[in-house]
């Protein structure tokens, strides 16, 4: 299983004073980040895309590019570029060009995007959004295996041959299929034989498990061979000393951001107790020391029916940069091992 950290380069107020630190600063940190990951061993580092005042992250190929000079071995990857609301000729080319400077470690995720802030930002219809995707993922998918190419679309103008540069380093960039809830979205990467990254924020892993195996059985239904319909999961976690250490510098950050987005979406305001339950063995929150991280990365891999790689979004505790780079640091050094050793003892009992 590999095994990272997801950033949405959340900007969050200090809790007693209201100030926002300097974005700057953020960003300075967000980039130690991926440098203390990246000497931990850990395999992938992914930044999201936003675009609200809470995250940075609008930008996510630049602030990659700049870890990619920063680092060595970890892979580096979007978490999710929003490909509906982008030019994939133009998100090919950043990405490309990514690949380039890291020499080959980088990938990208793409979905539809669970916020809506992008659509009308750059002008695009939410009504076509299932249609957007599916489009601009066939151009995207298409330009990957010819420089010049000759398409036609709805949503963009049409190619007639035009050279795309530059191309990755990589013979092909890796691409996963980001997705939340939507049985059409596990069906779509299915068919397409395209590996699947799960976001699970909330709630239990269990009720995704329907979903995953949708996932699977349509890509054998389509002819894909079940080793490639590869199962990643995208989940809330952060590694402390403590369980309880670890949950107190997870949950200010979440409930802030939470707040805000529950306000827009008409849900009760989070509780702690609500936080508790997440982050109970039952819950889908990887936060927790790190034998109860392990613990709960083990069992999440046996509900889903084997998970090939699992990223934890980290954001919500950045109001303490030292825990934040601590909570790496442990990710690398106990969690990752333990889970190694795990999962050869039960491959090799089975």
């Amino acid at each position: 299983m590999e095994i990272g950290v997801d950033s949405f380069a959340a900007i969050l107020p200090d809790p007693i004073t209201g100030q926002l630190p300097s974005a700057a600063g953020r960003m300075a940190d967000l980039i130690k980040e991926v440098e203390v990951a990246d000497r931990a061993g850990l395999d992938v580092f992914g930044i999201g895309e936003h675009h609200r005042a809470e995250f940075l992250d609008s930008a996510p190929a630049i602030i990659l590019a700049a870890a990619a000079a920063r680092t060595s071995r970890i892979r580096l990857t979007s978490a999710v570029t929003v490909l509906s609301a982008a030019d994939p000729v133009r998100v090919f080319q950043e990405f490309a060009t990514l690949d380039l400077i890291a020499k080959g470690r980088a990938e990208i995720i793409v979905g539809r995007g669970s916020f809506g802030e992008a659509f009308p930002l750059f002008g695009l219809d939410t009504r076509a959004y299932d249609e957007l995707f599916a489009e601009k993922l066939d151009l995207f998918l298409k330009l990957g295996e010819t420089t010049h190419l000759r398409w036609e679309g709805r949503f963009r103008p049409t190619l007639q041959g035009q050279g795309v540069f530059p191309r990755p380093h990589q013979p092909r960039l890796p691409l996963w299929v980001g997705v939340g809830g939507t049985p059409q979205s596990f069906a779509r990467a299915g068919a397409l034989g395209l590996p699947l990254m799960v976001a699970i924020i909330g709630g239990t892993f269990e009720r995704f498990r329907p979903l995953v195996d949708l996932y699977r059985e349509t890509g054998i239904r389509a002819g894909h061979s079940p080793d490639k319909l590869t199962v990643g999961v995208h989940a809330m976690g952060f590694v402390g000393e403590t369980d309880a250490a670890a949950k107190d510098a997870f949950f200010p950050g979440w409930a802030h951001l939470t707040g805000i987005v529950g306000r827009e979406r008409g849900w009760p305001p989070p509780t702690r107790q609500q936080f508790e339950a997440m982050a109970s063995p039952d819950g889908a929150f990887l936060i927790g020391e790190p034998a109860t991280v392990a613990a709960k990365m083990l069992r999440a891999d046996q509900v889903l029916g084997g998970v090939s790689r699992m990223t934890f979004q980290m954001s919500t505790a950045s109001l303490e940069p030292a825990a934040m780079r601590r909570s790496i640091e442990l990710l690398g050094a106990e969690v990752a091992p333990t889970i190694r050793i795990m999962r050869t003892k039960n491959e090799a009992g089975s």
